[in-house]
């Protein structure tokens, strides 16, 4: 037998105190989950709304591709995609939301340059440069935002675990252990009047 469970006050004011704490955690637990759950609905939307912007400026910039292909020739195009540089500018950092650690991905956003000289291009390939360029950003932003909504889809997954123990497992049990040792408190209590009455009625004989 678990002698905290004995029947005395001083595992009655134990278990209250555990069952007051227990009692908080779960309140605590469930604000964090509302306000995890509230930051995840948030990005979603905003994931939304950049995949959107995305599909848009993806097909403005196969488009004008596919124009420049036609004016200037593929291989034309190929040549002067070589001459694009690299982006290495990415730096990923992280922020936290109720100890979930989000990321923040950051890079420089410099004027473009010309990667050739402007007799060898034309409008519709500088327009897919500018569309692709958009992409590119966008989707630095919607892989930081999904990445932190996935994060925060599995840390809101742990509250609801954590939160659930407490609930259904943890504060039943110290609510039944309460109850018992006052039960069983009581009817000490109860038999030692009693007691007390028959002595005081014996020693009035």
């Amino acid at each position: 037998m678990d002698p905290r469970s004995f029947p005395t006050k001083g595992n009655l004011i134990l278990a209250k105190n555990s069952l007051a704490l227990a009692r908080q955690g779960y309140e605590l637990m469930d604000k964090k989950r509302n306000i995890l759950i509230r930051e995840l609905m948030e990005l979603i939307d905003q994931a939304k709304d950049i995949q959107s912007e995305i599909d848009y400026v993806f097909r403005k910039a196969y488009q004008a591709l596919q124009t420049a292909n036609i004016e200037m020739g593929i291989h034309s195009v190929e040549t002067i995609a070589h001459c694009v540089p690299v982006e290495q500018s990415i730096r990923i950092k992280t922020r936290s939301i109720m100890g979930t650690e989000i990321p923040l991905v950051e890079a420089n956003q410099e004027p473009l340059k010309p990667c050739s000289s402007y007799y060898g291009t034309n409008e519709s390939l500088n327009a897919a440069r500018v569309c692709f360029e958009k992409v590119k950003e966008l989707t630095i932003r919607l892989s930081m935002v999904e990445n932190s909504a996935y994060r925060l889809a599995v840390n809101i997954k742990k509250t609801q675990k954590r939160a659930n123990a407490l609930k259904n497992i943890t504060i039943p049990s110290y609510e039944e252990r309460v109850r018992t040792i006052t039960n069983a408190l009581e009817e000490k209590e109860r038999e030692e009047f009693t007691r007390l009455k028959v002595i005081k009625r014996m020693q009035g004989l």
